[in-house]
């Protein structure tokens, strides 16, 4: 009798869908989202995207091949 056979392979299994569907819960409950009563995103939503933009703009300056100021 050996550690890997059909019934623990189906255990393991039925425990990585029921993780999985754990894990994307809480994922969706931690993404910011846009308030009900104001209709404009939250803080952190905003800086979220604030920080995407300027980490975009320095990853695309580093490598667009200019090298004034680079240091």
């Amino acid at each position: 009798m050996g550690i890997v056979n059909r019934r623990n392979a189906f255990l393991g299994w039925i425990a990585w869908q029921v993780a999985k569907r754990v894990l994307k819960r809480k994922a969706m409950a931690a993404v910011p989202t846009v308030d009900r009563e104001t209709k404009r995103p939250n803080k952190g939503a905003i800086v979220a995207v604030l920080a995407l933009i300027v980490g975009a703009f320095f990853f695309w300056r580093a490598w667009s091949g200019e090298d004034e100021g680079a240091i």
